[in-house]
This record gives structure tokens, C-alpha cells and sequence, in this order.
């Protein structure tokens, strides 16, 4: 009898509780609101660039999306946060996927990660998205976007990086940029952007908005309190003025690139204490004068510089031999005369790079420092107006 009434009371248990095993896993039910965002944002996408084998083609509403074990739904693009009721990352494969970025976007407010790179996402950012106070990342590299940067993305208070590289933005800066104080990495670069470098946030440690239409000088206040700023890549715009020497002080300073732009002069300061960072230096292809800064010598990293293609004059500073550290200099294309430091081409130098196309005496062709050859005595005596002194 004790035995018969154990097996009635095993038979009720398994009757109410059927899928109460060891390895069971709780049904995740899924706000209702992260859910209707979710479809939306799959209807924008036009079916014929989803692929069998991407991640949306896994994306079946008939299952909760943050259910598990995601053995045939959902199987990548999405992840969930602990509790398994709201969406907190968005990182999609690179299938190509073609779309519009839905506004509805916005009702995922747990969202840590959106990252949709690599794809062919296309029309204007929405505005909606400074909804989404947790965002860290935000990443929209290498789709087809278009319109200005929505200035309400400066709500985005939570943002770390911002990536929307390689893509088709035009318009200025948000004004406002400088409100992102949790923000370390801003890459804005191969877009169409215009205006000027408004004033960055605080915290930034790597800068780059190389390959746009940026126009005016670099700002004293715009670079104010960036202590920790390591990159600046600003190449291929159309940047002017002068480089003052309190940018190159920036405490953090280590690599940066300011080639092709319309600067016409440099001015550089020797580091206080000797101290700077400053590892790589390329200044080529603008409209620089004057003579070469002999301060750079004082850099005790630096390694990398150029100043190739521009419009210098007088002699290569004897400095540039004693700079240790120096793997590979630049200094062609310009007007530089008298005889290069002999410390340049001493047996175990491991300096590489060029020296040529310019006004120089006693440059040992034997080196391949000394390549392309000197310009022509004529043009060279137009440069000066006469005859080329040192």
C-alpha cells in the first residue's frame, strides 16, 4: 500500500510539474515592447539580402527570442540580459543586409551593443536613437548611411565608442560633442563631413575623422582637458592654419596623422621635463613654410616623421641625426638645402625613408635615404631667388 500510494504521488507530481528535471531551463518571456522592436526591425530589412545561412534568417517569432537553447531560432545576432527579459546587444553578421534603420529601434532600451558594420544599411540615422541611455557601443562602420550625424545622439551619455566610418554622412559636428563624457573612441572617418572640429569630450582617447571635408584650424579650446588623448587621425581634409605647439604638449599625445590638408606652418615646443609620448608624426602633403622644427628632436619616442611634400626651407636641423629613436623620416619634397646630418647615414643606422626631391648638397646617392634624386639647379634657384644658401 505504501509503495502503490508513492507511485500516485510520483504520477501527480510529473502530471503538473512535466518538465521539471535537472536540466530544465525556465521559459524567458521577453518584453513584449523588445519583441514588437525586434520585428520591425527584421521587416526593414528586404528579404532578398537575407541569406539562409545569416543570423536574421534564424530570427522566428514563433519562439521567444531570448529563450534557450537556441538550437534552430535565434541562433546569433542577439544577446539578452541576465534575467532573459530584455534585448542588451544587437551584433549582426556581415550578410549584406539591406535596410533602413528602423526608429522603433529606439524601444530596446536595454541595449549595450548595436553593432550592424559591414553591411548595407542606407538613409538617415533616426534621432530616436538617443533613447537608448545604456548604449556603450554603437558601431554603423562600412553600410551606406546618409544625411547629418543626428545631433541627439549627444543624449547617449553612456556611449564609449562611436564608429560610423565608411559610410555617406555629410553635414557638420554636433555642436554638443563634448557632452559624451563616457565616450574613449570616436572614428567618423570616409564620410562627407564638413565644418569644423567642434570642442571633444573630455575623456576621448583616440580620435579619427580622416577622408571628410573638414575645414578651419585647429582650436586650442576645442582640445582643452584632453589629457588622456593618444590618436588623432585628421588626414585628407581640408584643414588650415597653423599647428601650434600646445597641440603637440597634449600630455597623452602618441600617434598623429595630419597629412594631407592646407596647413601652412608648425610650430613646436620642446616637452616640458623632456617628457612626451609622442611616438609617430606625419605632417606630409600640406602647404608648410619655414624651416624645419628642430624641437622634435626633444621628443625621446619619436620614431615616425614626416613632413614630406610641402614647402620647407634652410637646412635638415643636425638634431634629426641624434634622435635615437628615429626608424624611418620623410623629409622629401620640399626645398631643403646644405648637406644632411652625417649621423643619417653612419654605418648601422637603421633609418629608413627619403631625403630626395629636394635642394640638398652631398646627399650620398649610395644611401637609400637619398632617393628620388635633388631637384634641378633651376628650379631650385627659383625657390631662393638666386642661388640656394644654407
Amino acid at each position: 500500500m505504501q509503495n502503490l500510494n508513492l507511485l500516485c504521488l510520483t504520477i501527480i507530481y510529473l502530471s503538473l510539474f512535466p518538465f521539471h528535471t535537472s536540466n530544465s531551463i525556465v521559459q524567458a518571456l521577453t518584453l513584449a515592447s523588445d519583441i514588437a522592436a525586434l520585428k520591425a526591425f527584421k521587416a526593414s530589412i528586404k528579404p532578398s539580402s537575407i541569406t539562409p545561412w545569416s543570423c536574421l534568417a534564424s530570427w522566428n517569432f514563433t519562439t521567444d527570442p531570448c529563450s534557450l537553447p537556441r538550437r534552430t531560432h535565434f541562433i546569433c545576432g542577439l544577446t539578452c540580459n541576465p534575467d532573459y527579459t530584455r534585448i542588451n546587444q544587437i551584433t549582426l553578421d556581415p550578410a549584406g543586409y539591406s535596410a533602413t534603420l528602423t526608429p522603433l529601434i529606439s524601444q530596446l532600451t536595454q541595449l549595450v551593443t548595436l553593432d550592424l558594420a559591414d553591411n548595407s544599411f542606407f538613409g538617415p540615422i533616426p534621432s530616436s536613437i538617443s533613447s537608448l541611455s545604456n548604449l556603450q557601443t554603437f558601431t554603423l562602420r562600412s553600410n551606406s548611411f546618409t544625411g547629418s550625424i543626428p545631433p541627439s545622439i549627444t543624449n547617449l551619455k553612456s556611449l564609449q565608442s562611436l564608429d560610423l566610418s565608411q559610410n555617406s554622412l555629410s553635414g557638420s559636428l554636433p555642436n554638443s560633442f563634448n557632452s559624451l563624457t563616457s565616450i574613449r573612441r570616436i572614428d567618423l572617418s570616409f564620410n562627407k563631413l564638413t565644418g569644423s572640429i567642434p570642442k571633444l569630450p573630455p575623456n576621448l582617447l583616440e580620435l579619427a575623422i580622416k577622408t571628410n571635408s573638414l575645414s578651419g584650424p585647429l582650436q586650442k579650446q576645442d582640445f582643452e582637458g584632453l589629457n588622456q588623448l593618444e590618436v588623432v587621425e585628421l588626414s585628407e581634409n581640408a584643414l588650415t592654419g597653423t599647428v601650434e605647439s600646445w597641440f603637440f604638449l597634449l600630455p597623452s599625445l602618441q600617434q598623429v596623422n595630419l597629412a594631407n590638408n592646407s596647413f601652412t606652418g608648425v610650430q613646436i615646443s620642446r616637452p616640458a621635463g623632456g617628457g612626451s609620448n609622442l611616438v609617430a608624426l606625419n605632417l606630409g602633403f600640406n602647404r608648410i613654410q619655414g624651416y624645419a622644427p628642430a624641437n622634435l628632436a626633444a621628443y625621446p619616442i619619436l620614431s615616425f616623421l614626416s613632413i614630406r611634400h610641402n614647402s620647407l626651407r634652410g637646412t635638415i636641423p643636425l638634431e634629426y641625426g641624434k634622435i635615437k629613436s628615429m626608424k624611418r623620416l620623410f623629409l622629401d619634397g620640399n626645398y631643403l638645402v646644405g648637406k644632411p646630418p652625417s649621423e643619417l647615414f653612419a654605418a648601422g643606422t637603421t633609418v629608413s625613408g627619403s631625403l630626395g626631391d629636394n635642394c640638398l648638397q652631398g646627399c650620398p646617392m649610395s644611401s637609400q635615404l637619398c632617393t628620388p634624386a635633388q631637384k634641378p639647379t633651376s628650379v631650385c634657384k627659383q625657390a631662393y631667388r638666386g642661388r640656394p644658401k644654407p
